[in-house]
Order: structure tokens, then C-alpha cells, then sequence
């Protein structure tokens, strides 16, 4: 027991003849801290110092991938098949395997060890070559022809995805223009194939488009920008793949036009520095200022406005211009409209929004934050709060990611979430509001599924990021170094 301050101790010496001569100590005993005192129990085992904690952990995968010996930091799936699924992580390495396996009979068991359940999926491939974490990857669009890997080592590789024997997915080229990628982003388009862009920590954009037919250097620069002046954190490209917005950590937001088919149509952008930024809001204007940084950005279905998400809760919504679709020459004149405009702000919740979503066909947008809630924004209504889950990943931990289902299929109705929980959860968006809190909250406001598995707990246990490959079906990037299947 500590001694309070203000007690005053005895400090006399004490009588020598009160002392025990060495002479009459039956046994000396070591000064060892550790020393084990006597048990009555004499058969009771002495502990084992190298015993470790046993827990239950709940496993609802139906298989699992475990090759990784770091976390992995990021996961894509090929467009033509989406089974097919990358994952690159902290041990500089890129696996490739497929996730299709079939659904279980009977329902999952429980297993204290997250790779315990369903079955082990083998690599189709296995690619190194970075020297440091692998932060960022994507196939090509529209057909998956290339699997495109960038690094915090400044290096972007590009694989070809063919899986001819012996060396399944062939590296093409690489190129190393930055200290370290933040995000790979294909161009959506048909009409701009293996065309794509790199955001870097340096606060550069780059447009880089893929040509075989040139053996040389099949890996071309079309455009490079450098109007941010921090990191580029995030960026997303229109539906018609014509236009780029990209967002930055000092609270920048641009539109570029890398094809030039804004200018065509007359539409120009009011920067007078001659780069193809089309729209460009700063901090410099307070109707948008967002203190310490932007880290997400989404464009809606329709292509006619964007919504970027920053820290302490606050989002904001841009108008962008109307570029016409058609070839004819009466319709090549695009119009500037609302472009630029910030048609609404919000700040419903509290920390960083790290992840934005547009519903396909709902006029919803859905909002992801650190501080573990989702808000469904209603756009077709100056972007009402429609609902706001408080705690949609248990004790606050961060949502990481929220992605709407597929347009052509019933799952366009159901979002996806996941957090540094651990957890995995799908929530019906159709109608609903209210603010009740904890477990009942979230089955009033939809929640209809939940898969676990991974570890949780925060740090070195959550979900980063998934896939959804269809049916319903679910496919983790983990903290904890596992990627697992889940089935609905």
C-alpha cells in the first residue's frame, strides 16, 4: 500500500541486540522477485510463462485465404470474373486466388481460430517486387487485361493477367514517378480502355494508359498535375470516365478534364495557372474551407455532382458540369451549370469520413466515419438526413468502407459495411429513420445481416476493405493478415 504524503514515518534506528545474527538463520533465501510461494495444492502444476490467452471467436467464412504474414492493406476483384480476387499487403506481396467455392450445407461453426472454418484457398499467383507495403491495386477496365499493384515505396507494376503456366501473371512494366501511391482508380469507361489514375503522397495526380502494342514502353503518360499541395488522398472518376475529382489533404478538391473533351465543348475552368482543372475549391474559400484535410470522394450515378468527405464529420456537395454524351455536333456543347457550386453541407458526424458511397438507383448517399457510424443522405431532398446509425460498428471503432449492390440486382437495395470491429454488416436502405442506440438501433435501422470471423478489436484485427463478387457474397481484406469468403 503507497504511504500518503502527509503521514509521517517513525525513522529511529532500531536496537542492535534486535537484530538476528546471520549465524541464526535457519535458511537464506534468494532475492528472487519471482520466486513461487508454497501451494497447499502440491500436485497443482507450476505456471507456464509462455501460455497464451485462449478465446472463442465466432467464424461465419465459408473458406479463407491466410498466405499473408502482414495485414492486407488492400483487395480488388477481376471485372469479367469476379471471383477472381487480388489482395496486397504489409509483406510487399501481391496473391492472387479464387474465391469461388461453394456455399455450406449447414450453417458455419464456431472456431477459435479465424482460418478454422470452410475451406483453405490456394494462390493462383504470388507477385513481389516492392520493396515496401502495397497500399493500393485494381484491375483494367472494362475487361481486367492488367492488374495494376502500387506501393509506399513510390513503385506502380503492371501485370499482364494472363495465367499461362509457368508464370501467371507476367509482369508488363513498372514505373516509379513518386514517393508512395495512395490509390490506383481505373477509368470506368468503354471508350477509354486500360486507361487510369495514380494519386501520390506528394500531392501529384497522374493519367497513365496501357498500349502492349508499343513493346518499348507500353506504360504512357497522358497527363500529370500538381495542384495539391499535400497528399492525395483520394480520387474517382465520372461514369462517362471523361472527367477526374480528386481531394487532398490540404482540403483541396479538383475536376480535371484529362481527354480535353470539356474544353471542346466550352467548357473551361476558372484557373488562369493553364492546367485542366476544370472546377478547383480550396480553402481559400470559406463557404468550403474543411480544417485538417479531405480523405473521400464519390460521384453520383448521374454524373451532376460530387460529394467529398473530411475530417471532424464534414461533407460537402459540388455541382459538376453536364458534358454531353452524344457524337453529334449539335450536342457537343457541354454546359458549366451548376459546376462548382456547393449545393449542400453536412457535419452529422463526428471524426473523419473515410468512405462515401452513391446508391445506383435510391438517391441515397451513405457516409462512412471513424467515429463507427453510417448517415444516409437522401439526394433528391437538398440531401436530408434520411438516417443516421449511430453505433453501426461496435464500440465506436471506425467504418472503413460502404459500398451500395449491384444496380441490376436485388442487392442494389442492401449496403455494405465494414470496421476495425472486425466485423462485416449489410443494412436494407429502403425507408426507415430514428436514433435509438446499440443492438436495438441497428435492428431498427436495418441492419439484416452480420458475418465475423476476423478479430477485431481495432488495430491488427479489422476489416480494411471487401469485395463483393456477387451473390451476395462477401470478400475481406484483413488487419489480421486473413482475407475470408462470407455467404449470405
Amino acid at each position: 500500500m503507497a504511504i500518503p504524503l502527509n503521514h509521517e514515518v517513525d525513522n529511529e534506528p532500531l536496537d542492535d541486540e534486535a537484530l538476528l545474527d546471520l549465524s541464526e538463520a535457519v535458511e537464506i533465501v534468494p532475492n528472487d522477485l519471482d520466486y513461487p510461494m508454497n501451494s497447499d495444492d502440491d500436485d497443482e502444476p507450476p505456471p507456464d510463462d509462455n501460455a497464451q490467452e485462449e478465446f472463442q471467436l465466432q467464424n461465419d467464412s465459408i473458406a479463407y485465404f491466410d498466405l499473408h504474414t502482414d495485414s492486407i492493406f488492400c483487395i480488388a476483384n477481376h471485372p469479367l470474373n469476379p471471383t477472381i480476387t487480388a489482395t496486397g499487403g504489409g509483406d510487399d506481396t501481391t496473391y492472387i486466388f479464387n474465391a469461388d467455392v461453394p456455399s455450406p450445407v449447414l450453417p458455419t461453426s464456431y472456431e477459435s481460430n479465424p482460418s478454422g472454418s470452410g475451406s483453405s484457398l490456394q494462390p493462383i499467383a504470388r507477385l513481389t517486387g516492392h520493396a515496401d507495403s502495397i497500399n493500393t491495386l485494381a484491375y483494367t477496365l472494362p475487361s481486367g487485361e492488367y492488374l495494376l499493384t502500387g506501393g509506399l515505396d513510390g513503385q506502380l507494376r503492371v501485370h499482364s493477367t494472363t495465367t499461362t503456366p509457368p508464370t501467371p501473371y507476367p509482369l508488363l512494366t513498372s514505373a516509379q514517378e513518386v514517393p508512395e501511391i495512395n490509390f490506383l482508380e481505373p477509368n470506368p469507361h468503354s471508350s477509354h480502355p486500360n486507361t487510369f489514375a495514380l494519386g501520390a503522397s506528394d500531392g501529384s495526380v497522374w493519367v497513365y494508359i496501357i498500349d502492349r502494342s508499343d513493346a518499348e514502353t507500353p506504360l504512357h503518360i497522358l497527363q500529370a498535375y500538381y495542384l495539391h499541395t499535400e497528399s492525395c488522398t483520394a480520387g474517382t472518376w465520372t461514369p462517362d470516365g471523361k472527367l477526374l475529382a480528386t481531394v487532398s489533404e490540404d482540403g483541396s478538391f479538383y475536376l480535371w478534364d484529362p481527354f480535353g473533351e470539356a474544353a471542346a465543348a466550352g467548357i473551361k475552368g476558372p484557373l488562369s495557372s493553364g492546367q485542366a482543372a476544370i472546377v478547383g475549391l480550396t480553402t481559400a474559400d470559406q463557404r468550403f474551407a474543411v480544417e485538417d484535410g479531405l480523405f473521400s470522394v464519390a460521384v453520383a450515378p448521374s454524373g451532376a455532382l460530387a460529394a467529398v468527405g473530411g475530417a471532424h464529420g464534414v461533407i460537402r456537395i459540388i455541382g459538376l458540369p453536364r458534358l454531353s454524351s452524344s457524337s453529334s455536333s449539335s450536342a457537343k456543347a457541354g454546359s458549366r451549370g451548376q459546376a462548382g457550386t456547393i449545393l449542400a453541407s453536412h457535419q452529422v458526424q463526428s471524426e473523419s469520413i473515410e468512405t462515401l458511397a452513391f446508391s445506383p438507383h435510391q438517391s441515397l448517399l451513405a457516409a462512412g466515419s471513424v467515429d463507427g457510424s453510417i448517415c444516409l443522405f437522401d439526394t433528391t431532398h437538398r440531401f436530408a438526413v434520411r438516417r443516421h446509425i449511430r453505433e453501426a460498428h461496435e464500440d465506436a471503432f471506425a467504418v472503413t468502407q460502404v459500398s451500395f449492390g449491384d444496380a441490376s440486382a436485388e442487392e442494389a437495395w442492401f449496403l455494405t459495411s465494414c470496421g476495425m470491429d472486425g466485423t462485416v454488416r449489410r443494412w436494407d436502405c429502403r425507408g426507415g429513420a430514428g436514433g435509438a442506440a446499440g443492438q436495438q438501433q441497428q435492428q431498427q435501422q436495418g441492419l439484416v445481416k452480420e458475418w465475423r470471423g476476423h478479430r477485431g478489436e481495432g488495430e491488427g484485427g479489422g476489416v480494411l476493405g471487401f469485395v463483393m463478387p456477387g451473390s451476395g457474397r462477401v470478400v475481406t481484406a484483413g488487419d489480421d493478415g486473413v482475407s475470408l469468403v462470407f455467404a449470405p
